[in-house]
């Protein structure tokens, strides 16, 4: 497998370009070669998962088909935050079909999915402790969202994850206080 000719765009794509791979999350061009694999060439994007310390080469013919997209915009990563604000959609179904649930939207790649799942899956103080399973799955849905939002906004992967928490936080003291607050109400009305 040698590298013959580099070029710098195919497909809307360019190197130096982040993406997303949907397996995988936020990944950078790095570079598009010609190789030759069985006498056959093909044409690759070299993307790289710095994170992961991983590397992908991806026929640049199967960009679309696996899913590879760019970067969402701000209009999508807002939308994702609102999705965050909404109420957990938890279904009443066995936890394996719900996990299977939660593995395909987190890779999708869709950011409004992910933001679904951390949504689903985020635990405040007050509320009981998480199995293993589901902690596994809220962090991997937590960093493939921190991630795209860190790229998108330009900060670091941190600071994202903290944007996040607080969103989903002060959504939680938000609902305490207003079922506080329903109580309080009931019980006077109850009084009266």
């Amino acid at each position: 497998m040698a590298a013959k000719r580099k070029t710098r765009q195919r497909n809307g794509f360019r190197t130096n370009e982040y993406v997303v791979y949907p397996a995988h999350g936020v990944g950078r061009i790095v570079a598009i070669e010609e190789q030759e694999v069985a006498g056959a060439k093909l044409e690759l994007f070299v993307i790289d998962f710095e994170k992961d310390k991983m590397t992908l080469r991806v026929p640049t013919f199967k960009s679309e088909s696996v899913g590879m997209r760019k970067l969402s915009n701000e209009t999508i990563v807002k939308k994702a935050m609102t999705t965050l604000k909404g109420k957990a959609r938890v279904k009443r179904t066995m936890w394996s079909r719900r996990a299977q649930e939660y593995e395909a939207k987190i890779n999708s790649g869709d950011l409004i999915a992910i933001a679904e799942v951390v949504r689903d899956l985020y635990r405040s103080e007050t509320q009981p402790e998480q199995s293993y399973s589901e902690r596994q799955l809220y962090e991997a849905a937590l960093d493939r969202m921190a991630r795209e939002v860190a790229a998108v906004e330009k900060l670091d992967e941190g600071n994202a994850v903290q944007k996040i928490t607080d969103v989903l936080a002060r959504t939680a003291r938000n609902a305490r206080k207003a079922a506080m607050e329903a109580e309080a109400a009931a019980a006077q009305d109850e009084a009266a």
